[in-house]
């Protein structure tokens, strides 16, 4: 499974910003058919997508494409126009039911099939940002073909007619929904998107807390929001220390009988040592150790 820390999008129909986008050591870039392109535009935006997944080198960055949602009557041409190139992923946007995800399925394991690829190469991503989503959660997050639950807080603030606020504490409960799901069922969990693009100290503390949250990444609308949401999903070199001395310190301790031990005079149990793995596994994902 990709490491998806900072997920980029992108309008689909602008190639510029796509090219740029293959430049920036984003872990996802995903290019977009749904919001971020006019009515107007989305055959150009099929176009140009389906042209940059064949003929731009991403490098490591993970290639999504996201379709309009499921019911829009623009689903299955959206789709359709991007499976033959082969991306990573098809993110599936205001996603309400175990359904919708099949839908998309038999879609992408018919072109797996027919073109030879191997089976479940292309991974489903699906944005959960309505109240019967949040509500759904368990059983949308039971497909097998699914990497990672997306929360998407503008949408969904919409959705239950809250209004939007700095510290976002309208939506901790939907976050923590989906954090605890996606945890459930070995998903990646994304968190929302800070608009203000310019403000990264603000940027930073939402990203803080979003990792505090249990959330693995964040979605991204901007450059300048790469760098400060990979440094806070990405475990320092203290954490990384802190967590592999405790793995190493359990396994002394349960040859030598004993359950739960002190270290650094706080006492260390088994929760505490699947954290220390977790965050080990966050710094393999990310490259910071092998």
């Amino acid at each position: 499974m990709h490491s998806r820390r900072a997920l980029l999008y992108m309008p689909g129909d602008d190639w510029k910003k796509i090219t740029k986008a293959t430049t920036l050591g984003v872990d996802c870039i995903c290019m977009d058919m749904e919001d971020g392109v006019a009515v107007n535009k989305k055959a150009e935006a099929r176009a140009t997508i389906a042209k940059a997944l064949r003929e731009l080198e991403f490098g490591k960055s993970e290639k999504l494409a996201r379709i309009n949602a499921v019911g829009s009557g623009m689903e299955k041409e959206d789709i359709e126009a991007v499976l033959l190139s082969h991306p990573d992923g098809i993110v599936i946007p205001k996603i309400e039911s175990l359904e919708q995800i099949q839908w998309a399925h038999e879609l992408i394991e018919a072109a797996e099939l027919k073109n030879g690829w191997e089976l479940n190469s292309i991974r489903i991503l699906v944005d959960v940002e309505t109240a019967k989503g949040i509500l759904n959660l368990k059983e949308i997050a039971s497909h097998l073909r699914l990497d990672a639950l997306i929360f998407g807080g503008e949408d969904f603030a919409a959705s239950v007619g809250a209004t939007r606020t700095r510290d976002a504490i309208e939506l901790l409960y939907a976050r923590q929904a989906t954090v605890t799901t996606a945890a459930a069922f070995g998903l990646q969990a994304i968190d929302i998107v800070s608009i203000d693009f310019k403000d990264i100290e603000a940027l930073r503390k939402e990203s803080e807390f979003g990792a505090q949250l249990g959330f693995t990444g964040k979605q991204i609308i901007h450059p300048a929001q790469v760098e400060p949401v990979q440094t806070a999903f990405t475990p320092n070199a203290e954490a990384i220390a802190h967590a592999k001395r405790i793995v190493e310190t359990f396994e002394a301790s349960q040859k030598e009988g004993k359950g739960a031990y002190a270290l650094d005079g706080k006492m260390i149990d088994m929760p505490l040592l699947k954290n220390a793995q977790k965050v080990l596994d966050r710094a393999r994902a990310a490259g910071k150790i092998s």
